[in-house]
């Protein structure tokens, strides 16, 4: 990966920073850090999202709150599926792929145990939030 170019948004990198550092988030929210590449920069990005995970196989969630757009990070794992996923002190590579049709329908329920929200979030949305499978890299 290239130079970390860290959030412009004080809670995420303030998030990653923490998480880096102990393996827990600041608030005790389950989260994981995805490292991606930036798909227009090309520099390395870190976003803490909830942490989905079924019998060893990881999943993150492209929600953005419900909001009508994909969240960038989505944009550098279509352009570069080669991720990093930190979960505790434990980071890995993984390639990402987004699920579809009975695959999706579980991953989405995977998902809305894992973190309630993600029902409501995609309740205020017309898109369909995106979910992304991160096979290990061996």
């Amino acid at each position: 990966m290239t130079a970390y170019a860290p959030s412009p948004v004080d809670w995420v990198r303030d998030d990653v920073e923490h998480y880096e550092r102990t393996g827990t988030a600041a608030d005790g929210r389950s989260v994981v850090v995805l490292t991606t590449t930036g798909a227009r920069t090309g520099l390395t990005r870190k976003t803490p999202l909830m942490r989905v995970e079924s019998l060893g196989v990881y999943a993150v969630v492209a929600s953005q709150g419900g909001a009508p757009n994909h969240p960038h990070w989505y944009a550098n794992v279509l352009a570069d599926p080669r991720v990093l996923l930190q979960d505790g002190m434990t980071r890995s590579p993984y390639l990402a792929r987004e699920v579809t049709g009975a695959e999706r329908t579980r991953w989405w329920s995977t998902a809305c145990v894992a973190f309630p929200s993600y029902a409501d979030y995609q309740s205020r949305t017309s898109r369909r939030i995106p979910v992304i499978v991160l096979d290990p890299m061996l």
